[in-house]
């Protein structure tokens, strides 16, 4: 059994139940944004975030109609999102496929976005959760603020860890926090619990992250995006921010200000990529994922009773360590 059968195995005909509800509000009956959200449906990719809610869900209590919607809403929040990141970030593809942006235009994504957004509230409303509103609400000021600090940081000059970790904490452990903490919470598990899946499914996203950042050092054919994407975008993660900050090659430095600035080229992003495996970037990114997954292992050990649970979640835990795409 693979990665993601163990992690469905518990939550099977719930997981059906959330993609029927996802599908009726990514569906519309006019021609231009019926063909938009269908775009976009078709891409939907795993759906890893609604897995951990109704597992969250699961493991305390009793997953319901509350508990869909909620799933619903948050990855409804996250799909526009990233449908206006990819306007922000100028994106072709997002997933092999042309990004909505590239097929259509921009004025279509940012339109599609909001109604996305739009239908995201309206599946709170339905779950009638004030303590879920707040949640949600709050992740999407979180996210937006994310990607204006990741804006920002192009232009400083300094190439820190902590900014990096203050970005991957909003963009994506943000997200995994609120998939977590909802599920427990639509169950009505207590306070405490809440919170212990909110640190869990925090822990759980920088994971996810930084073994994204690790992809971006490999060749295409052996991982799901080109080999120095992110450099391309702008972006310096944590492997060739370590490399940068623990070699005598200063000589590096410059082209990391061209990534920020965005005029680096495809033979200087060649020349980072390889000074970033030379000087120990990728064990370090590693290392620093393993760290992460030990506080995850222990919050499976002393919370997740059940043991078809148990086992999803440290499935899910495995895939997000050694997944390739």
């Amino acid at each position: 059994m693979d990665y993601l059968q163990r992690i469905k195995s518990p939550i099977v005909r719930e997981f059906e139940d959330f993609r029927s509800l996802f599908s009726e509000a990514m569906s519309h009956s006019d021609g231009l944004l019926s063909q938009a959200l269908n775009h976009i449906r078709q891409r939907s990719g795993k759906q890893m975030r609604p897995m951990l809610t109704l597992l969250s869900a699961k493991n305390y209590g009793q997953i319901s109609e509350v508990t869909l919607r909620s799933a619903v809403a948050l990855e409804l929040l996250h799909t526009a999102s990233l449908t206006h990141d990819d306007v922000v970030d100028e994106s072709d593809e997002r997933r092999g496929v042309p990004s909505l942006n590239a097929a259509y235009s921009n004025k279509v994504a940012v339109l599609v976005g909001d109604y996305i957004l739009s239908t995201c509230l309206l599946n709170v409303s339905i779950a009638g959760s004030k303590e879920i509103l707040h949640d949600l609400s709050q992740l999407g000021r979180t996210l937006a603020a994310g990607e204006i600090l990741q804006l920002q940081n192009i232009t400083n000059k300094e190439i820190s860890e902590q900014v990096y970790y203050q970005v991957i904490d909003q963009k994506t452990a943000s997200l995994f926090q609120t998939c977590a903490g909802v599920g427990a919470l639509s169950v009505g598990a207590s306070k405490e619990d809440v919170e212990k899946a909110k640190i869990f499914g925090r822990n759980l996203g920088m994971i996810f992250q930084i073994r994204d950042d690790i992809f971006d050092y490999f060749d295409s054919d052996v991982v799901g995006k080109p080999t120095g994407a992110d450099m391309a975008e702008g972006k310096l993660t944590l492997p060739v921010i370590y490399a940068l900050n623990h070699s005598p090659y200063e000589s590096m430095m410059p082209l990391a200000l061209k990534v920020k600035a965005g005029t680096i080229n495809a033979d200087e992003i060649a020349v980072l990529v390889e000074f970033t495996k030379e000087y120990g970037g990728i064990e370090y990114a590693q290392q620093k994922m393993d760290e992460i997954a030990n506080d995850v292992r222990l919050y499976i050990d002393e919370n997740i009773k059940d043991p078809s649970l148990n086992d999803a979640y440290s499935a899910y835990l495995e895939y997000a360590i050694n997944r390739n795409l």
